[in-house]
């Protein structure tokens, strides 16, 4: 690490250590326990509901711990349990579902859900759970295992540090683990889906011990049966334990998770040769992929965290987790060819295994000088992941299978052995990531607390390694560092208006230079992408509304005259609007509006200067409603309307992918049978059965679309004993 960075860093922590203990007093008596289920060990517990109780009214910022919307001068919003439960979320996709900055896609050449947050992409490998990254299954998160579904827009390597998988420009996703309320929980869920996707639950919940002190949190999931897309199926299983131990002065939270799903026949996505128009969409039912195709992910993962009062206002955290994961691929790539829906498709099988091990430890105090109140927090933070691949492919030229997207053509399995990497039956390490940082953050009130001046400096260290498929030998290594500041301010016009304003960084590990290039092998220092961002909150009481005005500008690689080199960008800057809570009562309002302007500057020899970036539309809206039907008690009537307009699947802007609009309607009815409370959900999502392309990219360069799912019914029980 660098020098000039220990000594503020330690003095930091000396200072926050310093202010803890002079304010100790071990002659106090101890308080009385009052519980307060919290998933990260905070005595504060989760942030309240707000009105309609499907946002929160705060969220985790990284670092800075949970802070009240008005507080904070960032753009984020928590969708809550309730939200989860009403809507029947499958899992973290569909409850981005709701979100008018979130656009879903995914991962190249797989099944992993990719979320493109103010245009840029977030992938699953760069979610975090309970704060730390890594943890998760990569392909997809079943909604049962959490509490909350935090979205943060906007660069955050300040407050959350670098993502291991190369996101954070356009924002993050933080996932909530579920914790045992103070009322004891016992229900039980059965559903089916169109396809006959059969459905099981439960959800256990209970607090024991002195005081009620102890809590443990218990879910169990199936799903098993074919989906909308025809003959496609799935099988999931899900089971997970959170236990949390509140002793007064100190706290203890833990999680253990499973989850297997297994694909069969799944549709994948679908790439255009160069020079081709986007086809028309075909039927949305349709399945063009081979039925010999399959993908599996297997993943155990654990979480333990805990936090110790020092003093009034000072409390010290550590957090430490763990994942190992296994996924294993048969697949087929369709490449769309030509006119008409002609396509070819090739056979490609892989093998992954990952092991994650990540942590923090932290300390936070509050604590004045003179007029001026100060929230100091301090934080280090390490990741280590291994991941170990191999790979093999079919002919994917004159050997490849020829198919067409509207009349598709089953052909028997070719061999994988025209191109391999490494042995599947035992893949080698061909990746190691490990990351560390340290952060120190100070946020002063100012004005009797009516201006709040953040400001704060992480030092971040990135070490890259990658090895051959076969051989195992280091082919390349990386090892840089950078300092990311933040400095942020809110200020309070008024009770319920807050404005705010920010600089922040996204921070991504350096490319090295490859190809026909003079500097081949050159390694850069980690990738800057800077944000700024002015924005206003309105808290009515009972609904909330916000805006922000955003760029960020992130450097892209190009080659001029034999040398690669960061000489590019992409520049997004936009206007973000949303809307939320209950304006009259029974009626719950959930959306907004992005604008979005992704534009390609200082590309190679200016050939697409000016363009959209690929995937980026310019305008998302969601609007979505909750309303409880006047005169009979118990019935809700839902609805959600998400519009995404056109996008381009090409740099140059000649593969035009057209605009699209998707309604979902639903219904909720609760009743009691006996001394049980039954809550029957119906939902059918693309109502209209609309046909179109859902997607373009989502990997840096990559233009592939994903048809979207066609109508679903979707029918469920909740009994609650």
């Amino acid at each position: 690490m660098s020098k000039p960075l220990h000594s503020p860093i330690a003095a930091a922590i000396l200072v926050l250590v310093g202010s803890a203990a002079s304010a100790q007093n071990t002659d106090e008596p101890v308080a009385t326990v009052i519980v307060s289920a919290s998933a990260d060990a905070s005595a504060a517990g989760l942030s309240r509901a707000y009105s309609g109780g499907q946002v929160a009214r705060g969220g985790r910022l990284g670092l800075l711990g949970n802070v009240d919307v008005m507080d904070t001068p960032f753009n984020a919003t928590s969708y809550t349990q309730q939200l989860i439960q009403d809507q029947g979320a499958r899992g973290v996709a569909d409850v981005l579902q709701n979100d008018p900055s979130v656009r879903i896609a995914r991962g190249f050449g797989n099944f992993q859900e990719l979320y493109v947050i103010r245009g840029f992409a977030v992938n699953s490998d760069d979610l975090a759970y309970n704060g730390l990254y890594g943890l998760l299954p990569r392909q997809f998160v079943a909604s049962e295992l959490l509490e909350r579904v935090e979205v943060f827009r906007g660069a955050n390597s300040f407050l959350n540090g670098a993502a291991p998988g190369g996101g954070g420009i356009g924002g993050s996703i933080n996932l909530v683990p579920k914790r045992a309320g103070n009322a004891a929980l016992t229900s039980a869920t059965a559903g089916i889906e169109s396809g006959g996707q059969k459905y099981g639950a439960v959800d256990i919940g209970r607090r024991f011990g002195p005081d009620n002190r102890a809590g443990i949190r218990v879910n169990g999931v199936r799903r098993d049966g074919g989906t909308a897309v025809d003959r496609e199926d799935r099988e999931l299983s899900v089971a997970s334990v959170g236990f949390d131990w509140n002793g007064g002065h100190y706290r203890l939270s833990a999680d253990v998770g499973y989850q297997d799903q297994e694909l069969t026949a799944p549709r994948t996505s679908v790439t255009l040769a160069a020079g081709i128009p986007v086809p028309s969409a075909p039927d949305a039912g349709r399945n063009f992929s081979q039925p010999w195709t399959v993908s599996k992910e297997r993943d155990t993962f654990g979480t333990l965290r805990g936090e110790l009062d020092l003093a009034a206002g000072t409390v010290g955290w550590a957090a430490f987790g763990a994942r190992s994961g296994h996924e294993s691929n048969v697949l087929n790539t369709t490449t769309a060819t030509g006119a008409g829906g002609a396509a070819s498709m090739y056979r490609f099988d892989n093998e992954r295994k990952d092991t994650v091990r990540t942590g923090e430890i932290g300390i936070r105090t509050k604590l004045r000088t003179g007029t001026v109140g100060h929230s100091l927090s301090a934080t280090a933070s390490g990741f280590s992941s291994d991941s170990r691949n191999a790979y093999a492919m079919s002919d994917f030229g004159a050997g490849a299978i020829a198919t067409n997207l509207y009349a598709p053509v089953d052909a028997p399995a070719p061999a994988a052995t025209f191109f391999t990497g490494g042995r599947l039956d035992d893949p080698r390490t061909t990746a190691k990531t490990i990351l560390s940082s340290y952060a120190v953050a100070d946020t002063l009130a100012l004005a009797d607390e009516r201006v709040l001046l953040t400001v704060g400096l992480r030092h971040q260290r990135i070490k890259d390694a990658s090895y051959h498929y076969d051989t195992g030998v280091q082919e390349s290594r990386y090892d840089a560092s950078r300092n990311t500041p933040v400095a942020a301010v809110v200020f309070k016009a008024m009770k319920n208006l807050s404005l705010y304003a920010n600089y922040i960084e996204g921070l991504q590990k350096g490319q090295v230079a490859a190809g026909d290039v003079s500097n081949i092998g050159q390694t850069f220092a980690p990738t800057v992408s800077r944000q700024k961002e002015i924005g206003a909150k309105y808290d009515a009481g009972t609904v909330g509304l916000t805006a922000a005005l955003f760029t960020t500008a992130q450097p892209q690689a190009t080659i001029v005259d034999r040398v690669f080199g960061l000489n590019g960008e992409q520049r997004n800057q936009g206007v973000e609007f949303s809307v939320f809570g209950q304006p009259l009562r029974g009626l719950r309002l959930l959306g907004g509006l992005t604008l979005l302007d992704a534009e390609q500057r200082r590309t190679q020899g200016g050939a697409t200067d000016g363009n959209d970036v690929i995937g980026v539309p310019h305008t998302q809206m969601n609007l979505g409603a909750d309303w409880d039907v006047p005169g009979v008690p118990g019935l809700a009537l839902t609805g959600r309307v998400n519009y995404t307009s056109k996008q381009y699947a090409d740099a140059a802007n000649l593969q035009r992918v057209p605009s699209w609009t998707r309604t979902d309607l639903g219904a909720r009815y609760i009743t009691r049978l006996g001394e049980r409370t039954l809550t029957v959900r119906a939902r059918i999502d693309n109502a209209f059965d609309r046909d179109y392309w859902a997607s373009a990219g989502g990997y840096p360069g990559q233009g592939y679309l994903v048809l979207a799912a066609p109508r679903t019914f979707v029918l469920s029980g909740t009994l609650e004993f």
